[in-house]
């Protein structure tokens, strides 16, 4: 029973920690930039709202990843992140008036 709960713990935490939400809403922004450049991923910013949806899917737009593991936990996120996403509106929506999208490849402003 005790190897049970700990099994599921563990399975919880990895979850979490990988979960796209918890990566944009909870870390900052140069974390949650980092952990997508390190995917390689060719999107240039993800907005506020909805940004764990969006980080996923930033993380299928990238090189195919060799192993074949990420993609399967990527999309096992995404409904985790839809229903956190939906959770953090609030936060999210006034987060974005305020400071805009997630820059994940600085680019000079047009001008």
């Amino acid at each position: 029973m005790m190897i049970k709960m700990a099994a599921a713990s563990g399975v919880i935490s990895l979850a979490l920690a990988g979960c796209g939400t918890v990566s944009t809403v909870l870390q900052d922004d140069a974390d949650a930039a980092q952990g997508l450049r390190k995917q390689k991923t060719y999107c240039q910013s993800i907005p506020r709202v909805y940004s764990g949806l969006a980080y996923d899917f930033c993380i299928l737009n990238a090189p195919p990843d060799p192993t074949g593991i990420l993609v399967p936990l990527v999309l096992l996120d995404l409904t985790l992140s839809c229903a956190l996403d939906t959770v953090a509106l609030p936060y999210t929506i006034y987060r974005q008036g305020m400071d805009g999208n997630i820059q994940i490849y600085w680019r000079p402003p047009r001008g």
